[in-house]
């Protein structure tokens, strides 16, 4: 189904986008999410593996982030309760792994950009 921009909408959940591509900045949109979603193209981490891929993101962020994935279908929260000290996993949905394709051209792009426009920092450097 392709929609005409200009003269219709979506609706997803009483949500109303006005282009597809609106839908999907709703899902991945946002600083953090793709960098969330691109570590876990690897398979499954941990809350404090995706926390040290990101040092620079706050504690409070990425677990709104994180919920917010989860709450969208994209991202699955695996807790293992067995045996103490209790696990928590992050992993992609099938719905999240249908997302792979565009996550590595977000950041192929990005990394045409940056190989032109950015300075690397180290992140020891910021944390002084």
């Amino acid at each position: 189904m392709k929609i005409k921009c200009d003269s219709e909408l979506f609706k997803i959940n009483e949500k109303l986008y006005p282009c597809s591509t609106s839908i999907t900045m709703d899902y991945i949109g946002g600083k953090w999410k793709t960098v969330i979603l691109y570590h876990l193209i690897d398979g499954p981490k941990r809350y404090n593996e995706l926390k040290k891929t990101m040092p620079v993101v706050t504690e409070r962020t990425l677990s709104l982030q994180l919920k917010q994935l989860e709450s969208d279908g994209i991202v699955n929260r695996k807790v293992y309760t067995t045996k103490p000290p209790l696990k928590v996993e992050y992993s992609l949905t099938d719905f999240g792994i249908s997302l792979i394709p565009l996550l590595k051209n977000i950041a192929e792009w990005g990394n045409k950009i940056a190989e032109q426009k950015a300075k690397i920092i180290k992140v020891e450097d910021i944390k002084k």
